[in-house]
């Protein structure tokens, strides 16, 4: 029944009676809509511009969106790491996706009570820490004074690997190299034009990421422990704001329900990287792994 007929019959019907009509048109409408299970949903994701969480934030993406008819699934990127976790505990981001522990257990630990902290989504094992393309004769945090190297290449200062190696690190090896941060992308720009040249040089690294692939780098030893808690290998992993589980559990559960193998997220992120639209290339790996994304699939629609 269109609205038009309704107010063409409107004199004929009793108030009660049109009124009743009316409530059950527009229910019917809320309900069905056009776009099925996530009709007016939205979400609004964080990215810190690593590639693991510009990988996970647009699978997410794509599948709400393209499973379930999600009208908006954004993602807002952001450099700032603490406010990204206060953004989420305040409810003004729903998710952010790429929590590493222990690495940062104290911002975690100051939103606990406002946000519910997910299962690990990765099912590898993590590494990280500053390395040398293995081309350099290096294999240790002290023997980087007798390299030709002039700089080590940073990412976000507000990063937990940034601030060990800043502030720990360096003075602990009394490094004569300069630190230097940059996003991410900078960073590994730079990374690809010095290794090309097979220029001497130190960068943070970390696994899971496609550089592992791309290059044959070196992880150093780190033998005085400086980098303390990021030597060990870390879990990654999700937070959303507190109340998301009750008013978008379908969101909920996919998230929930998400898990990527090293090969898997690795994949994810060179398919990502071969695009000038991460959708695309997001959307190009679902469509070559439907089995491993079928489960998550079925555990939101059970969820709504």
């Amino acid at each position: 029944m269109n609205m038009l007929t309704v107010g063409a019959t409107a004199t004929k019907m009793s108030g009660k009676r049109l009124v009743a009509i009316l409530g059950l048109v527009l229910g019917t409408l809320a309900l069905t809509g056009c776009g099925g299970l996530g009709q007016g949903k939205g979400l609004l994701l964080a990215n810190m511009g690593w590639d693991e969480n510009v990988a996970v934030s647009n699978l997410t993406k794509v599948l709400l969106e393209d499973e379930f008819g999600y009208e908006k699934v954004e993602i807002d990127t952001s450099e700032d790491l603490d406010a990204t976790y206060q953004m989420v505990a305040s409810g003004e981001l729903d998710a952010f996706q790429d929590v590493w522990l222990p690495n940062q257990q104290a911002l975690l630990d100051g939103v606990a009570e406002d946000v519910d902290h997910l299962d690990p989504w990765f099912l590898g094992e993590t590494k990280q820490g500053l390395a040398v393309p293995a081309y350099m004769d290096v294999r240790s945090i002290e023997e980087l004074n007798d390299t030709d190297a002039k700089l080590i290449y940073g990412i976000e200062p507000s990063s937990v690997m940034n601030q060990m190696v800043g502030g720990e690190v360096i003075p602990a090896y009394g490094l004569k190299q300069k630190f230097v941060d940059a996003p991410t992308a900078g960073m590994l720009a730079e990374v690809g034009r010095l290794y090309a040249f097979r220029e001497e040089f130190v960068f943070l690294a970390w696994s899971p990421h496609w550089m592992n692939q791309k290059y044959k780098i070196r992880y150093l030893e780190d033998p005085k422990d400086a980098q303390g808690t990021t030597n060990d290998p870390a879990k990654c992993s999700t937070i959303v704001r507190g109340d998301l589980r009750e008013e978008d559990p379908k969101a909920y559960a996919f998230m929930d329900a998400l898990e990527l193998t090293e090969e898997q997220i690795n994949t994810l992120e060179l398919e990502i990287n071969k695009e000038e639209d991460p959708l695309v290339g997001a959307r190009r790996w679902v469509s070559e792994n439907r089995q491993v994304v079928r489960p998550w699939i079925e555990a939101a629609r059970k969820a709504s």
